[in-house]
């Protein structure tokens, strides 16, 4: 608290001056303009071909309008080096309503980063916005869009949704993809989006600057339906499972997953609907289903098996590796162990999880045997001993540490659709056809 409570009070505002859009021949790119007075500024940029301006009846002021929006989501990774009191939007505004909107994901979406700086401080309390612009009316827009956009993450929750939705007409969305990304894709087509980040933050970050997680998948929600505007796309179709609502440190709402949850689903399906007045729709195909249900379907689709990758350790490398050392890693083996051989399995990560004694931590954290579940996008405490409780007669060493030590009988229904969604009856018949015969 007193590096947070120092920094806000020398560093007391960060200015969101506006954004630049440079239109070439080839690329259309987006370069923001955040400044913390007396320290540094910021230009991070977003940028994608000019081809995918699709939509012959775009409205200028509705563009900018989004894109000015999806730069104070980017905000939130600058604005967390030094947490200032006040964020001034010099040349925007935002209406009172979306200050709510906005300070709940910033507050929500940095509830781990505050929890591992050990921060201490209500929504109410961490800043105010400063507005010096003026509202600006827009017309009713037409748009008739038709289709599916479906963001791919890389790993086998978009390859899910991509198997679900096979034969409809779907385009993928990728930010910075790597080549597993655009493996996971296959023959559907791509609209992708550059994003960098502006090396001045990186400088703060080795200078000892505040620094920890912010929520990338609010960056995506904001960044897709900017695409699906351009592209004249109607659906926005996450693959995010009703699991991400259980919170990261239980019995508080810090959640790693945050804006993978049901709540930040409506509150940016109402926010679009409200402030841009256009009918995108922005649901999870998956939503109604467990993190173990979405393991089970996956592991009918072998020929993702060899592709996908989950882990964010190895994402850093190129090409994109399992490291084989992290929760998530073994989060997502014993996932698919509960549906697929130890060899099976073995032959996606190269080596057998649960057998390596230095992953106990972690496996006592997904157990719920620590004070914190794993700072990771994994299922519920329940669905790991439940997919355990399906190979107890596994010799290796963790699963023998569970099996005589911290056995419960955990009941799941994998044929049943769990949690509150948005689907209609079209997406949910979907679910409900794969799911049936489940076991």
């Amino acid at each position: 608290m007193d590096k947070f409570n120092d920094l806000r009070n020398k560093y007391e505002e960060i200015i969101y001056k506006g954004f630049t859009i440079d239109e070439g021949n080839e690329t259309f790119k987006i370069t923001y303009n955040f400044v913390i007075p007396n320290l540094i500024s910021f230009n991070p940029t977003i940028s994608f071909n000019i081809d995918l301006f699709i939509n012959e009846n775009l409205n200028d002021k509705l563009l900018n309008k989004i894109i000015y929006r999806l730069g104070l989501i980017e905000l939130i990774s600058y604005y967390k080096a030094v947490c200032p009191k006040k964020i001034v939007l010099e040349n925007g505004y935002i209406s009172k309503d979306e200050e709510k909107f906005f300070k709940k994901i910033f507050y929500n979406g940095l509830g781990e980063f505050f929890y591992q700086n050990n921060i201490n401080i209500n929504k109410e309390e961490l800043f105010e916005f400063v507005i010096n612009g003026e509202e600006e009316t827009i017309d009713n827009v037409s748009f008739n869009g038709e289709g599916n956009l479906i963001p791919i993450g890389g790993g086998k929750d978009s390859c899910v949704s991509l198997e679900l939705l096979n034969g409809m007409n779907n385009k993928c969305f990728m930010i910075n993809p790597k080549d597993v990304h655009l493996k996971c894709a296959g023959d559907t087509e791509s609209y992708i989006i550059k994003r960098t980040i502006d090396q001045n933050l990186i400088k703060l970050n080795n200078e000892g600057y505040l620094n920890g997680h912010t929520p990338f998948s609010a960056i995506v929600a904001f960044a897709s339906y900017l695409v699906a505007y351009i592209t004249n796309r109607s659906n926005i179709i996450l693959s995010n499972e009703g699991s991400a609502n259980e919170p990261t440190i239980i019995g508080t709402n810090i959640n790693h997953q945050y804006s993978k949850t049901y709540e930040f689903e409506n509150d940016f399906y109402n926010y679009t609907k409200n402030v841009f007045k256009i009918n995108i729709n922005y649901f999870s195909l998956l939503r109604p289903l467990k993190e173990v249900q979405i393991a089970y379907l996956f592991s009918k689709y072998p020929k993702y098996h060899n592709i996908f990758r989950s882990c964010n350790l190895g994402s850093k490398e190129n090409p994109w590796v399992w490291c084989c050392k992290c929760s998530k890693c073994l989060f997502i083996f014993i996932m698919l162990r509960a549906f697929l051989s130890k060899e099976e399995v073995i032959n996606i990560f190269g080596t057998n999880l649960l057998d390596d004694t230095s992953l106990e931590k972690y496996f006592l954290e997904l157990i719920g045997k620590s004070d914190t579940k794993p700072f990771e996008c994994i299922g519920t405490i329940d669905e790991v001993k439940y997919a355990l409780n399906k190979i107890l007669d596994d010799e290796s060493y963790l699963v023998k540490l569970y099996k005589e030590n911290y056995y419960e009988d955990i009941n799941i229904d994998l044929s049943k659709l769990y949690y509150e969604n948005n689907l209609d009856e079209e997406y949910l018949n979907i679910l409900k056809e794969v799911i049936n015969d489940a076991e």
